[in-house]
């Protein structure tokens, strides 16, 4: 990697601007790094080189090809995962374990890519007896990716690795808060064979790179991964050129336990479901909705996991890490002082490490309870180590406030009935619904995203690697 460049057409080049970005350790809040503040002339270089390579060839090319070389590609991130790791763990502050996972999921996503990548399959439809009809599904062309700092790799392999195996060439917006894992990436993935301009990197603010990328009219579909408030004015720029979108935007998610439920299990998932990456993850279960029978008992099982949670800098390797950034501690501390001003109740929290850097964003996990169905912290996004908890008398009570809040990504239920816990899954509003787990490992192969303000499409699994093809209908007239 070449500090504060750009990397387009397997090179590394300056910036139009000149000019680059401070990159900030969340462990001590100082910088290690710098990177390129690329801009509007630097996203048109990265399309154009995009749009050369796919018409040069890269989307005719046969599938099997293309898997052969996102399979070298998987080699390189594993050939380099200490590094990667290493990095990730620094760049996002999250625990050296947790970016370790981050790593395998990322080869492991173009692993699976790969192998699919020649298994894009048609149809053939019944019709008139004089006509043979079929189906063909085809790349796009070239695909933006908008990639957030709180899973780059992760997020990246999700997305980019399915588009460019469907044959599609990328240009990808890294976030300017964590990115340095996927510039490491990129000279890997040109040493892999991926031929010049399938994939480009043009990092830089939101406002500025992201913004020229999403309004390019040279793209011919966005993926994006972040706020509803930015996916909104993501998909405003897009739809002026009547470009496909696929948005995943976040969540409030509910894990439900019913008085039934193998509690043993239950309580240390519920505990990782909220603080994994301290909690700056779309799908953590944020909300908790117990039955009534069992409310104190839980709350007793999950104050006593929250005490002995421990908060200290990345390369301790402890339970959390510090948040990304001074403002999202202080939006997540706004939260806590709201609901301290209201008189939720605060059953447990975790400690921050004495050795713990100074000038980290460092946010303890905390355990509420009681928190009103219309509050903000039940109905807002605090991407936090913050649970929320609140009783529910019946099933239909439970669906009811789970399906509550705008969001509707993920769930959890909890119970042994599995006649309830069909039913309660067919009635929740949202992508995925997990049944005595939460997250199933993260599994590649499971289709992922959500309704109502949590976005549209999805990505992982097969249908991800559909969503970057375009569909085509052949009518053959033979008589």
């Amino acid at each position: 990697m070449e500090a504060g460049r750009v990397f387009i057409e397997n090179s590394w080049q300056s910036p139009a601007s000149g000019r680059t970005l401070s990159v900030i350790d969340p462990s001590d809040g100082r910088e290690f790094a710098r990177i390129a503040r690329g801009g509007a002339e630097d996203i048109e270089g990265a399309v154009e080189a995009a749009r050369r390579c796919f018409d040069a060839g890269w989307g005719r090319l046969a599938g099997f090809e293309r898997g052969r070389v996102l399979m070298k590609v998987r080699e390189r991130i594993l050939d380099h995962a200490e590094e990667l790791a290493l990095t990730e763990s620094r760049d996002c502050g999250k625990p050296l374990r947790q970016a370790r996972n981050d790593v395998a999921a990322c080869a492991r996503y173009f692993e699976f890519y790969a192998g699919a990548a020649d298994k894009i399959e048609g149809r053939t439809l019944p019709y008139a007896p004089e006509f043979t009809v079929l189906t063909i599904r085809e790349p796009y062309g070239v695909t933006g990716h908008i990639i957030p700092w709180n899973y780059p790799l992760q997020i990246f392999g999700r997305s980019v690795a399915a588009a460019l195996a469907a044959g599609n060439a990328c240009v990808v917006k890294p976030s300017e808060d964590a990115c340095l894992s996927l510039l490491h990436l990129a000279e890997w993935m040109a040493e892999a064979g991926l031929p010049s301009g399938a994939i480009n990197f043009v990092p830089g603010l939101g406002v500025e790179a992201g913004a020229a990328l999403a309004a390019h009219p040279g793209i011919d579909h966005i993926s994006f991964t972040g706020s509803p408030q930015t996916g909104t004015r993501v998909a405003q720029a897009a739809a002026m050129h009547h470009h496909p979108v696929t948005l995943e935007l976040g969540g409030k998610s509910p894990q439900i336990v019913f008085a039934d439920a193998d509690l043993d299990a239950a309580v240390p998932v519920i505990v990782n479901a909220v603080v994994q990456n301290a909690g700056q993850t779309c799908s953590a279960g944020s909300r908790l909705l117990v039955e009534r029978g069992c409310y104190d008992e839980v709350l007793e099982r999950l104050g006593a996991a929250f005490s002995r949670l421990r908060v200290a800098s990345a390369h301790a390797d402890s339970d959390c890490g510090p948040l990304i950034r001074r403002s999202q501690l202080d939006r997540v501390r706004g939260f806590l002082d709201e609901a301290e001003r209201d008189g939720l109740v605060r059953v447990a929290q975790g400690q921050v490490e004495t050795d713990a850097p100074a000038g980290g964003y460092y946010q303890v996990p905390v355990l509420l309870r009681d928190v009103p169905v219309g509050h903000r912290l039940a109905q807002e996004e605090v991407f936090g180590p913050v649970l929320a908890a609140m009783a529910f008398e019946s099933e239909d009570d439970a669906v009811r406030l789970a399906n509550a809040t705008r969001f509707g990504l993920v769930a959890g239920v909890w119970t042994r009935d599995g006649g309830r816990a069909l039913r309660v899954a067919r009635r929740l509003r949202c992508g995925q619904v997990f049944i005595n787990n939460y997250g199933a490992g993260g599994g590649v192969e499971l289709p992922f995203g959500g309704v109502k303000s949590s976005g549209h499409g999805r990505e992982k699994g097969i249908e991800g690697l559909l969503s970057f093809t375009t569909l085509k209908t052949i009518a053959i007239r033979h008589g």
